[in-house]
């Protein structure tokens, strides 16, 4: 997400919308050391508005992205050391599942990503997701993750406190305890600047927000 709280996801849904979903019964599919500081972060450019580009120029905006990401993790997952923890963080809102081009619950995966995410989860890389969404809705998030297709190791939504905290300072510090865990993580995925700043990821792939109007 690309703002400082998550009043503009629940703005677009309604505060009604989160209640009705939180009603949903829950069905379906089951549900190392800090890296370089200054990691290199890989993106498209982009220059028009979220309102002037449409789902397909979008989708077309992270393909692009992934092609970057996806050579370089086959390498880097083919080079893990023994014993090696490999992980992979990811936002959630635009990057792993669709938020903007309407509503919908499940979400559906982002296409792009989903297929980057899998291949990294068939060769044993731990898939953590980051988000600035509130603890409220925890639950109904992972379901939705899982339904779609992302294992996923660990899920990491905003308590109370965190909810007056800085975003980006908030996902960095969800970084460093992925990584007191014994993780490396060797790419951070999202699509904003929030997401991916403070260090902790070997590489950083940023999806278009087309300037911060994508949330």
């Amino acid at each position: 997400m690309t703002t400082g709280s998550w009043t503009p996801w629940t703005r677009r849904i309604g505060l009604t919308a989160v209640a009705a979903v939180a009603a949903v019964t829950l069905t379906g599919p089951g549900v190392a050391q800090a890296a370089t500081t200054t990691a290199a972060t890989a993106s498209v450019s982009t220059a028009a508005a979220a309102e002037d580009v449409d789902y397909a120029t979008w989708q077309a905006d992270c393909q692009a992205v992934m092609d970057q990401a996806l050579p370089y993790l086959k390498q880097r997952i083919a080079a893990a050391s023994a014993g090696e923890k490999q992980a992979i963080v990811f936002d959630i809102d635009n990057t792993t599942l669709e938020t903007d081009f309407g509503f919908s619950y499940p979400s559906p995966a982002n296409a792009p990503v989903l297929k980057v995410a899998q291949y990294a989860q068939q060769h044993g890389v731990a898939l953590f997701f980051v988000t600035a969404r509130p603890d409220i809705i925890k639950a109904l998030t992972k379901y939705n993750l899982t339904y779609v297709g992302y294992n996923v190791t660990g899920l990491y939504v905003r308590n109370l406190i965190d909810l007056f905290k800085n975003v980006a300072d908030y996902k960095t510090a969800q970084r460093v305890d992925i990584e007191s865990k014994g993780y490396t993580i060797i790419a951070n995925i999202g699509n904003s600047a929030t997401d991916l700043s403070g260090g902790h990821a070997e590489k950083t792939y940023k999806l278009p927000d087309y300037d911060g109007q994508l949330s």
